[in-house]
């Protein structure tokens, strides 16, 4: 019997990557040329549940299969010396890197000589980092940085990021993805010592179109053995509401719920998807609910009497306020990608149940 081809785990790489084929082909592309590309220093921007983790390592594999380096790190205090030493261990192939050793002094009579190891003088992470690029150089190779979590109150970010910039003026072949959630990566763009980011390549990671979820919910059914159509294709996708998580998420419940039948029954999707949106609800929506303050709970709040999408204008209203103060909160909101704005002067749920889960709350 075939296994689940389904991938609802952190950070694995989906056998069909839904609706980020274009931005992938760019970035092979960006990578295959000599010249300076902006999607070299790209910005990955969406809620959880998006696929930040999955795309940076598709572009990592990406980046390796066109002869670069390429290291990752989660945005955390020691990732400096966690990219030196992940970069001099993927790089050992192409040259001795090892820290060498230099004479420190010689005395006549009798001769001795006393030798330090390289790695005991304190040369700063720039400078090791400069002499790693050198010597990559000699053979053509690049560096790839991605950094998953990424967020501006971390020092050691914002001197990654600074020394980067140092690194694309002197003309080094670097590249550097970073991907965080939308109000963190806001933080970091507008922070005075890395302004120049807010010229790096931002990919906001929207909504999978619904042609492109059924397409690749058909294709990974096909990997495991199974064909899924009709009725039973339409409650997934529908269910699914281009979430990429929960693309993977449903897919997996509803493959196990048939797991010895040939096609996926619509009592098979039925039982898959209702334990998907119960994890869904624990993984995803609880989260994201706890981060939310009163006033941006109380905007949620306002929105709940619309059946789709709600206008800023009858929110402010309902809330009682003007609408600035009432704007505050929608700013929020969006930057945590917990709210959507299908146009202007109208806003929308974007996490799939998340108004249900809130409806919830609220009658507890």
């Amino acid at each position: 019997m075939a296994e689940n081809p389904f991938t609802p785990t952190f950070g694995t790489v989906p056998y069909v990557m839904a609706g980020r084929d274009e931005l992938l082909s760019n970035v092979k592309n960006a990578l295959s040329r000599s010249g300076r590309d902006p999607l070299l220093s790209t910005l990955l921007i969406g809620a959880r549940g998006t696929g930040k983790t999955a795309l940076l390592t598709c572009i990592r594999q990406e980046a390796e299969q066109a002869g670069w380096v390429a290291v990752n790190v989660v945005a955390l205090p020691g990732m400096l010396e966690d990219v030196y030493e992940q970069a001099m261990a993927a790089s050992s192939h192409l040259a001795d890197l090892k820290p060498g050793r230099h004479l420190t002094s010689v005395t006549i009579g009798p001769l001795s000589a006393e030798w330090e190891a390289e790695q005991l003088r304190q040369w700063n992470w720039r400078t090791r980092m400069t002499g790693l690029l050198d010597q990559l150089a000699e053979s053509g190779v690049g560096l790839l940085i991605t950094v998953d979590e990424a967020k501006a109150d971390l020092d050691e970010l914002i001197k990654l990021v600074s020394v980067y910039q140092l690194f694309i003026t002197e003309g080094r072949k670097v590249a550097l993805v970073m991907a965080g959630l939308p109000y963190q990566v806001h933080r970091l763009v507008t922070h005075k010592s890395v302004s120049f980011l807010r010229r790096a390549f931002q990919y906001n990671l929207k909504m999978v179109a619904r042609a492109d979820v059924e397409t690749a919910l058909v294709e990974t059914f096909g990997i495991g053995g199974k064909a899924i159509g009709g009725e039973a294709l339409k409650m997934c996708s529908e269910t699914i509401g281009g979430f990429p998580y929960l693309l993977q998420l449903v897919g997996y419940r509803v493959w196990e719920a048939a797991r010895r039948d040939e096609t996926v029954s619509i009592e098979a999707a039925e039982r898959g998807i209702e334990q998907a949106m119960s994890e869904m609800d624990e993984r995803i929506i609880a989260a994201t609910f706890r981060e939310l303050s009163p006033g941006d709970v109380r905007y949620l709040q306002a929105m709940l009497q619309d059946k789709r999408e709600s206008r800023t204008a009858d929110i402010s209203s309902r809330m009682g306020v003007s609408s600035g103060y009432a704007a505050k909160y929608k700013s929020r909101l969006l930057a945590q990608g917990v709210i959507g704005e299908p146009a202007k002067g109208w806003v929308a749920f974007e996490i799939p149940g998340f108004k249900e889960y809130l409806i919830e709350r609220i009658s507890e």
